[in-house]
């Protein structure tokens, strides 16, 4: 993977060495196996490369196709690489060392604009069609790679980072208030409801899922990429559909293990990342290798406080799935110098924005650094699992039984359900009526429990940031409606959902020369689930049936089967500031009087978030909403502080 830059100016004069230069020395911060730049008249393009896959290695990039007149500088990893070759005719004895950058650049001389539409991978790449005068780029389609660019009269910039850009004398650094108010309003874990806006007025961001094309100086955008729930695959039986899963999945697994390094995987205690792990370390064994692991786990003094559902240590359900699984080579973190108040410096740097996920930062930087240490190249996880391979909402399932008027298949199914879960009937209807009738849930919310609105009500009504939440029916105070079938939809439909993990990954891979790759991502699995019938995904009592049934044989029986119980990550974050409590409330009443700060939060909030915590840390503000609002307080301060 590549940081890639670059300058074209519309009014047809020179690029300033000057403005290239500065872009690329932005990133020099960065580990790089190669840097380059291509520049001709009115058209600058650069790269600061790290090669991850064996055809990268003395990749020209940018590239430069004399025939085809066609230049392209690239961040990207093809994935369906033997379907593209075959598409496209290349000769046998080229494609085993074909860079992905030129097989884009093939593709778009076969396809034009409508490129995009072949791609499987991850990827931001920008092409200059010399020949039509034109600049077109693209964005994969859950933005796991960004780019950024800035676009006046004169001139289109772009580049991987935000502060290449910011070396541009003619890029103003103006905040973007709206940008600011969305990200403060909505209490969950995405950013802004523009998925084309920054933190910064004058700088966007292609969107996921998009296309970029200028020409005349005229700049269009176009969105290739919709997943939408289309005709459901029909076969013979319940045993095809798992076969025809892990045939997609084990090809989809093999196509994001390409690396000339060492491959590792996220790995915790639950069935998304342990059936990655469980089919990739199939596929090294046939190589003679093996998958690299690495696990969080608390630090040796925690008490785990969570409910007896939960499992804050997932230890001993790892070293299971090590254990049965094999060829697996497990690294255990805990990192007991690490805590979420301590990363916050380096993850503003990191981001270049501010971020809502500091639950999991300090283990996830520490597994980077470590893999990155062991020489991995590839870090598979399990992400996106919840919507896609390991999907099954049991009691909205039975709730669609109900009004189809299943009768039959609803009371064979609860029996079966009952006896695996260990609950009664009684129990299962009272939930499946609250999925059935929204009034009965609403009853059910504990109003004492909404999260803290701590943004500047004139911010929100300059803004109309609540106006726009409520368009797309997100609610400030955190409520999230009961049917699963609907946020499922809503994780696919709109861009926003995909830009947090496709962000820090792609600033991760840059900082420590390792990409993240994600099976239960790819556009291939995605539209197999979208196909695969509901009863599949919940049958024979068990919630996330397709998954546990294609895992047989894979993943043992207290992992596969589990319904019990669940992990959860980032129990002992509070535990771990124990030493340093004071100083964050120190810091939390230092923001309460910066006059920036008063333009943005509720300075009366904070001082009753304050006021809760402010006796000795309990570890079970780990997730209490009061501990994320001082947080997140305390993110953005230090990024205003830095701006």
């Amino acid at each position: 993977m590549s940081a890639i830059v670059g300058i074209y100016q519309m009014n047809n004069e020179p690029v300033s060495s000057e403005h290239g230069t500065q872009m690329m020395k932005a990133l020099e911060k960065f580990p790089a196996d190669d840097i380059q730049v291509w520049k001709k008249e009115n058209i600058f393009l650069g790269c600061h490369a790290q090669w991850i896959t064996p055809e990268s290695i003395g990749e020209q990039l940018p590239y430069y196709d004399d025939q085809r007149q066609l230049a392209i500088t690239a961040d990207a990893i093809i994935d369906n690489r033997d379907e593209l070759f075959s598409m496209l005719q290349v000769d046998y004895e080229d494609r085993k060392t074909m860079p992905d950058s030129q097989l884009i650049l093939l593709a778009y001389s076969k396809w034009g604009e409508e490129t995009p539409k072949y791609l499987v991978g991850d990827f931001a790449f920008m092409i200059w069609d010399e020949r039509e005068q034109k600049l077109f780029g693209a964005r994969d389609f859950s933005g796991a790679r960004t780019l950024y660019f800035f676009k006046n009269e004169q001139r289109f910039s772009f580049s991987t980072t935000i502060k290449s850009l910011l070396t541009l004398p003619y890029i103003e650094k103006k905040l973007n208030e709206q940008w600011i108010a969305e990200f403060l309003a909505n209490p969950g874990m995405f950013e802004s409801l523009d998925t084309s806006s920054t933190v910064y007025n004058s700088i966007q961001q292609l969107s996921p899922s998009h296309s970029l094309t200028i020409v005349n100086g005229n700049m269009s955008l176009k969105r290739y990429c919709h997943l939408y729930e289309g005709k459901k695959l029909k076969l013979k039986s319940n045993d095809e559909y798992v076969e025809a899963f892990r045939e997609v999945f084990q090809n989809t697994v093999r196509s994001k293990m390409r690396t000339r390094m060492k491959v590792g995987g996220h790995l915790s205690g639950g069935l998304d990342s342990g059936s990655v792990a469980a089919f990739a370390a199939k596929e090294l064994r046939k190589k003679g290798q093996q998958l690299h692991t690495f696990s969080y786990v608390p630090v040796a003094d925690f008490v785990d406080w969570t409910h007896k559902s939960r499992i804050a240590n997932e230890k001993p359900l790892i070293e299971s799935t090590v254990n049965y699984v094999g060829n697996i080579s497990p690294n255990y973190l805990s990192l007991p110098e690490r805590n979420p108040y301590s990363e916050i410096d380096e993850w503003v740097e990191t981001m270049e924005t501010p971020y809502k996920f500091f639950e999991n930062t300090f283990w996830l930087r520490g597994i980077y650094e470590e893999a990155s240490q062991q020489g991995v190249g590839v870090l598979l996880n399990g992400q996106r699992g919840n919507w896609t391979i390991s999907w099954g909402p049991v009691f909205d399932y039975y709730a669609l039984l109900i009004k189809k008027m299943k009768w039959i298949s609803l009371n064979q199914q609860m029996k079966e359900y009952m006896h695996k879960a260990g609950t009664g009937r009684r129990r299962i209807l009272s939930t499946v009526n609250r999925k059935l009738m929204p009034f009965i849930y609403e009853r059910t919310i504990d109003k004492n429990s909404d999260f803290p609105m701590f943004f500047n009500r004139n911010l929100a009504l300059r803004t109309n940031v609540l106006e726009k939440l409520n368009e797309h029916g997100i609610d400030p105070r955190g409520r999230i409606g009961p049917n699963s079938y609907k946020i499922r939809n809503d994780q696919f439909q709109h861009l926003y959902y995909w830009l947090n993990t496709g962000t820090y990954g792609s600033k991760l891979s840059l900082r420590y020369g390792i990409v993240d790759r994600d099976p239960t991502n790819d556009l291939r699995v995605i539209r197999f689930c979208l196909s695969v019938p509901d009863e599949q995904f919940v049958l024979n009592g068990f919630d996330r049936a397709l998954i546990r049934r294609a895992t047989e044989g894979y993943l043992p029986d207290d992992i596969r089967l589990n319904m019990l119980r669940r992990g959860v990550q980032g129990a002992d974050g509070v535990h771990r500031m124990k030493l340093v409590w004071g100083k964050f409330l120190d810091e939390c009443n230092e923001l309460k009087g910066e006059p920036l700060i008063k333009e943005f939060l509720d300075i009366n909030v904070i001082e009753k978030c304050i006021n809760l915590m402010k006796n000795d840390p309990k570890p079970e503000f780990a997730f209490a909403f009061e501990f994320k609002v001082l947080m997140r307080s305390l993110i953005f301060y230090r990024f205003l502080k830095s701006f």
